[in-house]
């Protein structure tokens, strides 16, 4: 389910989908939404320079859907990524069977990706 999030609401959703329990503290929580400024960028990288590293944007997505829950996860990637990325961040959401291929995705990614890992 897609959830409409924005600059306002962008970490009361985030807090709301928190679910880590071993977290004492604000910085622990801060620093796991970090993970998703990591994404941005490893994204950034594949579509200027065509460097993928898959297995550590696969890392950070497991890391996040663990503390945020699958869909919080899918909505507040895909909202902060931006929309140039989406279409590669749906890939990595297709291969990990956290959404249908009802949207739009890369094909040809997604069969380098079944072939790598």
């Amino acid at each position: 389910m897609t959830y409409p999030l924005d600059d306002d609401n962008f970490e009361e959703f985030a807090i709301a989908n928190y679910i880590n329990p071993n977290c004492v503290s604000v910085l622990e929580f801060l620093d796991d939404l970090k993970k998703i400024r990591y994404v941005k960028r490893l994204l950034n990288k594949y579509r200027d320079r065509q460097e993928l590293r898959e297995r550590l944007i696969l890392n950070h997505i497991i890391f996040l859907s663990n503390v945020f829950g699958i869909d919080g996860t899918v909505n507040m990637l895909r909202y902060k990524v931006g929309e140039n990325n989406v279409v590669t961040l749906n890939t990595f959401f297709i291969l990990l069977n956290y959404i249908d291929i009802m949207c739009e995705y890369d094909e040809d990614l997604l069969f380098k990706l079944r072939e790598k890992i």
